[in-house]
């Protein structure tokens, strides 16, 4: 249930390990590069205080209760960040979207029904990109940079979050979302960003958002 906007919208979502972070920052070079201006942001959003408090509760938070919670922390980022940006046309860029909620909620034994409903205002993405790789190369690069999260503590996490983020990708597909799934296994990540730069919707954008008046979900 997503009202047209003039901007677009870009997410970026993955298992842990994935690399996510690396192709951020080549997507965010590459894009100025090509002078194209983008606007960052990250979910659960920095800066905000229920943003912050998601982030610094997620830990001992679980199931239906952390869910809401995230949902909560969206709808104020879609109010304060996402539809804002939207509205004056920008392109905007999210480090994780509903994608990931539809993968760690349900790690989390919420029923997917439950969080489609639950996010269904949320803005569907223009483009939704979902990076994936071997459960087993997500396992070595979760050992190497060691567990920073609950759900790294599972070992079998990385082999139900690649299938569970597959199935996410086609739940979003059959919403008329548009998706694009990369396997980042064997590809480097400036490979990776500029797949992700070819695929943005072509549109009219603005000029490059002024760097000394961010908002404080920017990352």
């Amino acid at each position: 249930m997503t009202p047209e906007h003039k901007g677009c919208l870009v997410t970026i979502d993955g298992p842990s390990g994935v690399g996510k972070s690396t192709t951020i920052e080549e997507l965010r070079s590459l894009l100025t590069a090509r002078g194209i201006p983008a606007r960052w942001t990250v979910e659960p959003p920095r800066g905000d205080f229920l943003g912050d408090f998601t982030r610094g509760h997620a830990g001992r938070l679980h199931g239906l209760s952390l869910a809401c919670l995230v949902a909560a922390a969206r709808y104020r980022h879609i109010d304060t960040t996402i539809d804002p940006a939207l509205d004056r046309g920008e392109l905007l860029i999210s480090d994780r979207y509903v994608a990931s909620t539809l993968v760690l909620q349900q790690l989390d034994g919420v029923p997917i029904d439950f969080l489609l409903r639950l996010n269904d205002y949320a803005p569907r993405p223009d483009l939704a990109v979902i990076l994936t790789a071997s459960p087993g190369k997500i396992a070595d690069r979760i050992a190497e940079a060691g567990v920073t999260h609950r759900f790294r503590a599972d070992p079998t996490a990385p082999s139900r979050e690649v299938e569970l983020y597959r199935k996410a990708a086609q739940i979003l597909t059959d919403l008329d979302t548009r998706v694009l799934v990369i396997d980042t296994s064997e590809i480097p990540p400036t490979d990776v960003a500029r797949r992700i730069t070819d695929a943005i919707p072509p549109r009219p954008l603005p000029s490059v958002p002024s760097a000394t008046t961010p908002t404080p979900q920017e990352t």
